[in-house]
């Protein structure tokens, strides 16, 4: 009965991830750019765009820094299982992980799917949702400690663009937003630690009267059961030394910063303005901002919403608004598209390898 529930739920969360689901996103993303497009893009556009070898390079180097986030977060899953995982094992794992954050809303993410990839690769429930939460506990992390730090290096009101000549109620409310994002996830990233590493039972309850809830009540019976593993798994957390934690943040730390990267050497790569250090680190700055913003868009992977955002943000560094919607495209091909088909590849043969059995 209990085997039988378990396939069930596995069935229901796996639905929710299916391949057809890649439409949405790739059609939401394009409708966004090309609108963009229709409206600032004039004759005079792409003649500013001079297409070299050196762009090619460019956009190499580009394309690298996404491998190495992808090494960062593969060398992450093998440290918090103990190298427990093959390198190809971790690739697959991430790649699913990567294409179900792609496919649903940025608020929801992948974590309730990435708890059944670890599980369905061989670690017990408990352990993958330790895991998890321990990924989580990371990602908060970096992003805890990179925030207060670009504020105290860099010019406020430039990174918010306060008193910005394109004067609009988002740009001036941008601080205000950012902070209220970052006290959320100070909030989120206490209450983690807390339940990881000194109290897992609180965290349980916690769990519990979340699914209280009229909404989350019929899965009360799984956060139960979720809450029991996560306190037998966290005494293991608890005995991991020092050395364990620094090599997995570090591993974190190389695959964010990685990944912000990515649109420092798409300028580059076009040769658009003489970037000098202090540009590029507001520019990495501020995509940490826009990382708040696409928390929360309702759409999948943020798409639509993250081209628009990032046109925006990050348009003022270009010099038409026409070339920053080109460079929002250039920079979701790179940075997002890759994991829909990658996923949509993997996905199906990896649900007839764990699944094929279901009936007996």
């Amino acid at each position: 009965m209990e085997t039988t529930e378990k396939q069930s739920s596995s069935k229901k969360l796996l639905h929710g991830v299916r391949p057809s689901r890649i439409i949405y996103p790739i059609l939401i993303g394009l409708a966004v750019v090309i609108y963009m497009l229709v409206k600032e893009v004039d004759a005079n556009t792409f003649s500013l765009i001079e297409f070299t070898w050196y762009t090619v390079f460019w956009l190499c180097i580009a394309l690298l820094m996404m491998v190495i986030r992808d090494l960062g977060y593969m060398a992450r899953l093998r440290i918090l299982t103990d190298r427990k995982f093959s390198w190809g094992k971790a690739f697959r794992i991430i790649m699913l992980w990567e294409f179900t954050s792609a496919i649903t809303p940025s608020a929801i993410g992948g974590t309730s799917v990435a708890i059944l990839y670890l599980n369905k690769e061989g670690l017990k429930v408990g352990r993958s949702s330790a895991v998890v939460m321990s990924t989580s506990f990371l990602d908060e992390l970096y992003f805890i400690i990179m925030f207060p730090l670009l504020i105290l290096l860099l010019n406020v009101k430039q990174l918010f663009m306060i008193e910005s000549p394109e004067h609009s109620i988002w740009l001036d409310s941008l601080l205000y937003f950012a902070l209220g994002g970052y006290l959320v996830k100070l909030v989120y990233l206490v209450v983690l630690t807390y339940g990881l590493f000194w109290n897992p039972r609180g965290l349980k309850w916690l769990l519990l009267w979340i699914f209280k809830l009229p909404v989350l009540r019929k899965w009360k019976h799984g956060a139960n059961k979720a809450g029991s593993d996560i306190i037998e798994s966290s005494k293991e957390l608890r005995r991991k030394p020092f050395l364990f934690w620094f090599k997995a943040f570090m591993a974190t730390f190389w695959s964010w910063t990685a990944r912000y990267w990515v649109v420092n050497a798409m300028l580059v790569a076009f040769m658009l303005e003489g970037y000098g250090f202090a540009d590029h680190i507001m520019i990495f700055a501020r995509q940490l901002v826009m990382w708040i913003m696409m928390l929360v868009s309702p759409t999948p992977g943020g798409s639509g919403f993250s081209e628009w955002v990032f046109t925006q943000y990050l348009g003022d560094f270009l010099p038409t608004a026409g070339l920053a919607a080109s460079m929002a495209l250039i920079w979701r091909l790179i940075s997002y598209y890759p994991y829909l088909f990658i996923g949509v590849y993997l996905l199906p043969r990896w649900i007839k390898k764990h699944f094929k059995n279901n009936k007996s």
